[in-house]
């Protein structure tokens, strides 16, 4: 259903830098890029975009999340350290959520301009 989310950067140069390695651990790459934005797409579903705002400067929205699938546990640990490492911050560390230790694993965080971003996998421990 979802082709496209998009998140508004105070600085293109320093968001590129931290979307570039989440992307590559989740097996996506830069779709295409240009001085305002820059868009990530990985082997199936939608595209991310991250830049700045067509009018007025970025906020982060109340509420707003995007979420990443990852293709397995480790995956999802890997990317919420990363984004740590990286001056994100933790929103929820990685973890089953609900009440099927196989089923939802998830992890939260928020980029360098406090957008919130969820990377999940479905399924058993890897």
């Amino acid at each position: 259903m979802l082709s496209v989310a998009r998140y508004g950067t105070r600085d293109i140069e320093r968001a590129k830098l931290f979307y570039d390695e989440i992307a590559a651990l989740l097996g996506a790459r830069r779709a295409f890029e240009r001085p305002e934005v820059v868009a990530y797409k990985g082997a199936e579903g939608g595209m991310f975009l991250v830049g700045k705002p067509f009018a007025g400067e970025a906020t982060v929205g109340n509420g707003t999340q995007v979420g990443f699938g990852a293709k397995n546990r480790a995956t999802v640990n890997a990317v919420h350290a990363k984004a740590l490492e990286l001056g994100g911050t933790c929103e929820g560390p990685p973890g089953v959520r609900g009440p099927d230790p196989n089923g939802f694993y998830g992890a939260y965080f928020r980029d360098l301009d406090g957008n919130k971003v969820l990377v999940s996998s479905f399924g058993p421990p890897d």
